[in-house]
């Protein structure tokens, strides 16, 4: 039965695994009493709390109804999201995936719930999604490095832990130099597979060349990571950290609009198309346009099979024997992509991890350039094309 905080009663409704948090204001009374039917006489309670969840509403105080409201409405709370039922069939959650899709997972991985660090040993029960403690539990001033796909302990503070930790992306550049050592640049290899950065990776991103997560040519120089300006200087400084919205009046302290899309911080055009009027994340995406149309040409005069991605489907890269723009189908599966050469594996690796962070424009717009220029330079190099007919800038 719920109890009444300091004459406030904090109701906590569950529907469809979305809580919506009311506060009622009215005396303090029973239970039984403010819950009354048609007859006077107390009704059955309209809700009833579990014993356990992500937060206990007899310890949270009346000021952070607010916070915990934003975070219930959030896509950290959506327990009906691919991103938390994914492994409902299955009946648990492997330990390297329940790291960010669980916070049972992330506080075991971290050693918060008394656990050794690392990953779990056993299966992580399925139901949870990223709660309360993931970002507040007493330990997380206890984590002062996470480490990167890269191998390096990149360095954070406690307020910055969970998202260094579950934005990183779970590939590097060199996972794929090593999936391609050996073996001939312009070569088909039917067991080269396509290597995955992830989603929603702003940490990988925004750490650039530092943490080397995209994949990086030899020779070539990388931004590091982008630390933007006063007051922007971690994560929550432009993202509010419960309902994760972009507190755009940030934006404003120094650029005339708070819309992203539409800040510039270059005078010269990256895409060739000389249009400086327009947001640096359209260069980036003009490039990474270019990109996969490079992608496309190289598979099929190269690899000897058209290639075709599909974002809705893993591995992505499909076969399309027939160039229709379809994934091929067989026993009514699509074929993923098995004529990869080493050089297409690069580039389809960066393409993914631009395309894997929708916010690169402002976590790392000089990173995802300069991954995007190398590897339409390296393609087109291959098919006979010099660079310079594109007018990109680096």
């Amino acid at each position: 039965m719920m109890k009444p905080i300091a004459n406030f009663v904090l109701a906590v409704f569950a529907f469809g695994g979305l809580f919506v948090i009311g506060i009622n204001l009215e005396p303090d009374r029973s239970f039984a009493q403010q819950t009354e039917n048609a007859a006077g006489q107390p009704a059955e309670p309209m809700f009833r709390m579990p014993k356990s969840g992500p937060f206990s509403p007899e310890s949270i105080s009346i000021p952070n109804a607010k916070a915990i409201a934003a975070w219930a409405r959030s896509g950290h709370a959506d327990a009906t999201s691919k991103s938390f039922t994914h492994w409902d069939e299955d009946g648990s959650i492997p330990p390297n995936c329940a790291t960010c899709h669980s916070g049972v997972g992330f506080r075991s991985f971290h050693g918060l719930d008394g656990s050794p660090r690392g990953l779990s040993e056993e299966p992580v029960p399925i139901g949870g999604v990223v709660d309360c403690e993931t970002c507040h539990n007493p330990g997380m001033s206890q984590i002062t490095a996470v480490g990167l796909p890269s191998g390096i302990m990149h360095p954070v503070s406690s307020g910055e832990a969970s998202c260094v930790t579950c934005h990183q992306g779970r590939a590097s550049g060199a996972l794929v130099e090593d999936a391609v050592a050996g073996m001939a640049q312009d070569t088909a290899n039917s067991k080269l597979r396509f290597v995955n950065p992830h989603y929603n990776i702003a940490a990988a991103t925004n750490l650039g060349g530092y943490a080397s997560l995209g994949y990086q040519y030899p020779g070539k120089i990388y931004s590091g990571r982008f630390n933007h300006a006063k007051p922007v200087a971690t994560c929550v400084s432009c993202h509010e950290p419960h309902d994760l919205t972009v507190a755009e009046e940030t934006c404003l302290t120094c650029h005339q609009s708070g819309e992203a899309q539409a800040i510039r911080i270059s005078r010269q055009s990256y895409d060739g198309s000389g249009n400086t009027d327009q947001g640096i994340y359209h260069d980036i995406n003009a490039n990474a346009d270019l990109l996969i149309s490079l992608i496309q040409d190289y598979a099929a005069a190269v690899g000897g099979k058209a290639i075709v991605y599909d974002g809705a489907r893993y591995p992505y890269f499909f076969a399309d024997a027939n160039a229709d723009g379809l994934a091929d189908e067989a026993e009514g599966r699509p074929v993923g992509y098995d004529a990869f050469t080493p050089r297409l594996l690069k580039a389809v690796y960066n393409w993914k991890f631009i395309k894997a962070d929708p916010g690169i424009h402002v976590h790392n717009p000089y990173y995802a350039l300069e991954l995007a220029y190398d590897s339409v330079e390296d393609l087109a190099g291959s098919l006979g094309r010099d660079i310079s007919e594109y007018n990109l800038l680096r």
